[in-house]
């Protein structure tokens, strides 16, 4: 057995424990930090590339983030937030190019358009009253629209070829949209904090237990695949293991963390193989879930650049498996339900059999089927360049209504203990887009006296300029912000 003691564990080597990492070494460089991974290499779960739809979530063409009211009004409040947090993300990744802490940014995040396409009556009214709602504003004031076939063809031409010219369609466009290949950001997070004093990387490495002792700190039992033990003393744990977070929120034992459920979504891609036809597309090109869809479930036609290649997906189409990492245990679901989360789950469980009905048809579906709903759009598509890939786990919130039954959460939430010596992230999107924010959070919430410190708050304003001020309603702080991150990004540079 092998004993350790450190300052902070980092559970978990994807997008959000790089993140606090590198924030926390940033604000104080004598943390002492580890950073402990199930896997042999960095970020190969949600983080990876092609577990998840890479886009830089700033609820530009995300049709979901904007419901439409019972009266016709679009609620904007969750757009609103989620723009500001992805605009956290986009100014502490400018800071750390401009530190040399990143590479060049084209390394991990290219400017994609983000579109929005509708077709039918019904949705085209929807989207324009959502466009004129948000392009009043400065969040959104660069927000293209037409329902015009021949300038919807420059902005998507794979999506208006061959189309019917007499189709009722309409599309948004923000020309700086990204996309983010969020597995080369926390790789190139950690291979920077490996460079620094007081950073142990621990790969291939399980926990087996959390426990708290008398004087706040904790012991954390791992286990190598050697099966060697490893025992960390720490003074703060983050679980930020995606999907294995919940069990290990569990074992902790932590009062905020009871009565917790989660829900597996499993996703699929389709995957063109037809260079040609992917250089054809350069967007990310967002829809309308269909009814009883997960948020996850948006269908989109993709433009991805992964490991420094450009690739084209579709989807993503979901499914329902127990595991709650992709490479994790069919046993995952079953073991993580206990006394305190039964009836949440068995609540959702009866509320929410749209979704239940749309999993099964979803995995019930043939290839051909999936192509058909490609080819709204994309009306030319052909079954036989494209397959089919698996994409990422996610893991929906279930927790405990005020009525003491279950509600299903489709976003993503941090859970701290009340001494501030634990902290968890459950939950999907937008996640790794929001990390940033995210992270923040729990700093403020788990570190407050180091926080209050005029050192940690100058440092803060240094990596994240707007912090401490909204950028909701505040243009002129805004247009500084974003000229820059886009300068700097290299966001800018398409015509």
């Amino acid at each position: 057995m092998t004993a350790k003691s450190t300052d902070v564990l980092l559970i978990g080597a994807g997008a959000m424990s790089t993140t606090l990492g590198m924030l926390l070494k940033q604000l104080d460089p004598s943390l002492n930090m580890i950073m402990v991974e199930r896997l042999d290499h960095v970020a190969h779960e949600s983080t990876d590339g092609w577990n998840n739809a890479g886009t830089g979530h700033a609820a530009y063409c995300e049709l979901n983030y904007t419901p439409q009211q019972a009266d016709g009004s679009i609620n904007t409040s969750k757009a609103f937030a989620i723009n500001s947090a992805f605009e956290v993300s986009l100014q502490f990744w400018s800071y750390l190019v401009e530190q040399k802490a990143m590479p060049s940014p084209e390394q991990f995040i290219n400017p994609t358009p983000h579109s929005s396409f509708v077709w039918g009556e019904k949705n085209v009214q929807f989207l324009r009253a959502r466009y004129e709602a948000m392009r009043a504003t400065a969040n959104f004031e660069d927000m293209e629209y037409s329902e015009d076939h021949a300038i919807i063809s420059q902005w998507m031409p794979l999506v208006m070829k061959n189309r019917d010219p007499n189709e009722k369609v309409a599309a948004t466009r923000v020309r700086y949209g990204s996309d983010v290949d969020f597995g080369s950001v926390a790789r190139n997070m950690v291979k920077h904090l490996q460079q620094q004093e007081g950073f142990e990387l621990l790969l291939s490495h399980n926990v087996q237990d959390l426990k708290k002792g008398s004087d706040g700190r904790w012991t954390v039992t791992l286990k190598n695949k050697q099966g060697k033990t490893v025992v960390v003393n720490a003074g703060f744990v983050f679980l930020g293991a995606g999907g294995g977070a919940l069990p290990l929120l569990q074992k902790s034992g932590i009062k905020e963390g009871k009565g917790y459920g989660g829900f597996p979504v499993s996703g699929m891609w389709l995957v063109c193989k037809d260079p040609a036809i992917v250089e054809q597309h350069m967007a990310k090109v967002y829809g309308l879930a269909p009814i009883g869809a997960p948020p996850m479930s948006v269908p989109h036609l993709d433009t991805r650049v992964i490991n420094g290649k450009k690739a084209l997906l579709f989807g993503p189409f979901a499914g329902f498996t127990t595991k709650f990492l992709k490479q994790g245990s069919f046993f995952d679901l079953p073991s993580s339900i206990n006394a305190g989360n039964l009836l949440p789950i068995m609540s959702v469980g009866m509320n929410n059999m749209d979704l239940t009905r749309y999993l099964i048809s979803e995995v019930r579906q043939s290839h051909t089927a999936r192509c058909d709903s490609l080819r709204n759009f994309f009306p030319e598509a052909k079954d036989d360049d494209w397959e089919l890939a698996m994409a990422g786990q996610r893991v929906q919130i279930i927790k405990k209504d005020p009525n003491g039954g279950g509600k299903l959460e489709f976003g993503t939430e941090a859970i701290s203990s009340e001494d501030g010596t634990l902290a968890a992230l459950l939950g999907a999107s937008p996640g790794a887009s929001t990390s940033v924010n995210t992270m923040i959070g729990i700093i403020e919430k788990c570190f407050a006296d180091r926080m209050q410190s005029a050192e940690w708050q100058a440092k803060m304003k240094e990596m994240v300029p707007s912090y401490g001020q909204s950028l909701t309603g505040n243009a002129e702080l805004l247009k500084t912000v974003r000229e820059r991150t886009l300068r700097t990004l290299k966001l800018d540079r398409l015509a």
